[in-house]
C-alpha cells in the first residue's frame, strides 16, 4: 500500500468517524428532546389527575347537590314554602299535635310502637291533627344515609296518600323493619321499597317505586330536614301541643306507653 493511499485511507476513517460521531449526537439529541416531552406530559398528567381528584373531592354529593336544590318538588298533600307542612287529620280537629323524627332513631322505633296505634285512631277521630317534621340528624352522627333516604320514600308515600304515609312511617318503626341505629339499611332504596311492600296502598305501586329509585323527593327532604334543624328542637320524638312539649308525667321525655300518652294529651287537650 503506497504512503498517499494510505493517508486518503486515514482521511477516509476519521471522515467516517466525525459523521458517526454527528449523527449518534443527533440521535442522543432526539432522545433526550423525548424524554423531556415524555416527562412533560406525565407531569402534566399527574397534576390534571390530581386537580381532577381534587375537584371530585370538592364536588358536592348527591345530598349535599339536593340541600342546594333551587327547584324543588313537593308531595301532594304538603303546603307552606317547599312543602314543608305535612298536617295529616280532620280540618274540623282544633288543636295540632307537633311531631318530630328521625326514621333511624330507636327511642322513635320506640314511640311508634307503643303509641303510634293511639295517634292514629285519635287522628281518624277528629281528636287532633298530626303536623309531622322529619329529621336527618343521625345520619351526621353515624355517617350514613338511611334517615335522609327513608325521609324521601316518605314523601313518596305521601304523594299517594296521607293515609299511606301514616301506615308507611309505622311500618318503617315496626319491629319487623326497623334495623339497629348502627345498621344504615333505610340507606336502601330496594329496602324501603320492601317495607312499603308491607303497605296496601303502595305494594306494587310503581309510581311510589319510581320516586323512591328516582330520588323525586330527595330536594323535599332535605327541605323538610333543615326545617326541623331551625325548630330548635334537641331530640327526638319530640311531641308538641300549642308550643309546649307533651310529656309522660314527671318526664321531660315523650310517653311511651299508650296509656301515658292519653293522660298527657288530654291535658294539653284542655289546657
Amino acid at each position: 500500500m503506497s504512503k498517499r493511499n494510505s493517508q486518503a485511507n486515514k482521511a477516509a476513517a476519521r471522515e467516517r468517524l466525525r459523521a458517526e460521531r454527528e449523527r449518534q449526537a443527533k440521535k442522543d439529541k432526539t432522545r433526550k428532546q423525548v424524554v423531556v416531552a415524555v416527562s412533560v406530559v406525565a407531569a402534566l398528567a399527574v397534576v390534571g389527575g390530581i386537580s381532577y381528584g381534587v375537584m371530585q373531592l370538592n364536588k358536592p354529593d348527591a345530598w349535599e347537590a339536593a340541600a342546594d336544590a333551587k327547584n324543588v318538588t313537593a308531595p301532594k298533600n304538603t303546603s307552606g314554602k317547599d312543602g314543608t307542612t305535612v298536617v295529616v287529620g280532620k280540618s274540623s280537629a282544633k288543636k295540632t299535635l307537633e311531631l318530630y323524627e328521625d326514621s333511624r332513631c330507636p327511642v322513635c322505633a320506640t314511640f311508634e310502637q307503643g303509641v303510634g296505634e293511639t295517634v292514629s285512631k285519635d287522628v281518624e277521630a277528629g281528636k287532633y291533627k298530626v303536623q309531622y317534621v322529619g329529621a336527618t340528624f343521625i345520619d351526621n352522627t353515624d355517617n350514613g344515609e338511611g334517615s335522609k333516604n327513608a325521609l324521601s320514600a316518605l314523601g313518596a308515600a305521601l304523594d299517594v296518600s296521607p293515609e299511606a304515609f301514616m301506615e308507611y312511617k309505622a311500618a318503617l318503626y315496626s319491629a319487623e323493619f326497623h334495623p339497629e341505629e348502627s345498621d344504615d339499611k333505610f340507606a336502601k332504596d330496594s329496602y324501603l321499597i320492601e317495607v312499603a311492600n308491607s303497605v296496601d296502598a303502595l305494594k306494587g305501586n310503581e309510581d311510589f317505586q319510581k320516586n323512591v329509585e328516582d330520588g323525586t323527593y330527595d330536594a323535599w327532604a332535605m327541605k323538610m330536614s333543615k326545617a326541623f334543624d331551625n325548630s330548635e328542637v334537641e331530640g327526638t320524638p319530640t311531641l308538641k301541643m300549642d308550643g309546649k312539649k307533651v310529656t309522660s308525667e314527671g318526664s321531660d321525655n315523650a310517653p311511651m306507653t299508650a296509656d301515658e300518652f292519653t293522660k298527657a294529651i288530654d291535658k294539653a287537650l284542655k289546657a
